[in-house]
């Protein structure tokens, strides 16, 4: 059930390829033994009304909610997390160093009585492999 959610403000999007960094959070992502590949979505927005700090137009944001079901521990919650804020923080600073951004990363455990989910997806990718 792991979801990526990165909620970006658009001034970004002429200064950073936002694909390239949904793939390289989705990959970080996969890589992790403890997010099954088969729930795993990556998704962003940009958001067209905000303002940051002092409201200097070339201010931007990037947050990331990785959003998880219960079951795994404090550390290797925390691991996750370091690693993909570590990938987040490279990828824009290789893309855009020195510009005046916010960035954060932040891991959100879902109680399990308070979701729902219906998917097809694991028997489509056996099919695919198989």
């Amino acid at each position: 059930m792991p979801h990526q959610i990165i909620e970006y403000s658009n001034n970004l999007d002429s200064v950073l390829d936002m694909q390239g960094l949904v793939d390289a959070l989705h990959s970080a992502a996969a890589a992790q033994e403890e997010l099954p590949l088969a729930g795993l979505r990556t998704r962003a927005f940009g958001s067209a009304n905000f303002r940051i700090a002092d409201g200097d137009a070339e201010n931007g944001f990037i947050a990331v909610y990785l959003r998880v079901g219960q079951g795994r521990d404090g550390d290797t919650l925390q691991r996750i997390g370091s690693t993909l804020s570590n990938v987040l923080v490279e990828y824009v600073q290789g893309q855009a160093p020195g510009h005046p951004l916010a960035l954060s990363y932040e891991v959100q455990e879902i109680d399990a009585q308070l979701r729902w989910n219906t998917n097809n997806l694991r028997e489509h990718m056996a099919r695919r492999q198989g």
